[in-house]
């Protein structure tokens, strides 16, 4: 064989070898996301903090020891149809798609579980690439996670604060000193008006924008009982 002959057969066992690869790490979230049922998981931003060295606060809650308040009121804030919809809100993601040039410039139209999504298995942005791996994982989460288990996964990997607080417990702590079943409704609110911007919005001194908005979502949440009924124990 010459030498030629043998650096093409060298380079293809490279390349199968980096496809096999590639196709492993894609498959990995799907063969993942079945067992968070009954794991917690850890984010990639956490996981990347840990790596470089940086302070992670975060303490696992179940959803029964935060104040019921709280996950209604990040629904009214983040995801009004996160009950009925699939994981994907394709009605507000068409209209957020009207207002992009480009699915790169899209803003909004991220349901809760695309979210869970992005903060579990991908990468901060809106690269077309990352939203291409986020959809199919979202459908695919929402069928094999039941909605309540997505909530308490989203509701303990988001992050809270601008130095290494993630979940809701950190959060809460950081901002009011407590712990989140303790939250009330004007809390949780000021913590779900914080939640898109964590790193330049704080609930602990917030400005009279987040005050604002905080006083909006506060009162669709007390409107919005039934936002919550896939949350409840079967």
């Amino acid at each position: 064989m010459t030498s030629s002959g043998s650096l093409r057969n060298k380079a293809f066992r490279v390349a199968k070898i980096l496809i096999v690869a590639a196709i492993g790490l894609l498959l990995l979230p799907y063969l993942l996301a079945p067992l968070y049922r009954v794991i917690d998981p850890v984010s990639t931003p956490m996981l990347a903090r840990w790596i470089t060295g940086k302070r992670v606060d975060r303490t696992f809650m179940p959803l029964e020891r935060i104040a019921p308040i709280l996950p209604r009121t990040v629904i009214t804030s983040e995801d009004a149809r996160f009950c009925s919809h699939s994981g994907i809100d394709w009605a507000e993601l068409r209209e957020a798609i009207g207002d992009a040039d480009d699915l790169s410039e899209m803003r909004g139209g991220s349901t809760i579980t695309q979210q869970t999504v992005k903060n579990l298995f991908l990468w901060p942005g809106r690269s077309v690439i990352r939203k291409a791996l986020e959809f199919p994982l979202a459908l695919w989460i929402d069928l094999v996670v039941p909605k309540r288990r997505i909530m308490e996964i989203y509701l303990n990997i988001a992050e809270w604060g601008p130095n290494g607080e993630f979940g809701i417990e950190a959060g809460a702590r950081r901002a009011f000193g407590k712990s989140a079943a303790q939250l009330s409704a004007g809390e949780a609110a000021l913590l779900a008006a914080v939640l898109p911007n964590p790193k330049r919005r704080s609930a602990k001194q917030p400005r009279p924008a987040v005050r604002q908005i905080a006083g909006i979502v506060q009162a669709r949440a007390a409107r919005g009982r039934s936002l919550d009924a896939c949350l409840r124990r079967s």
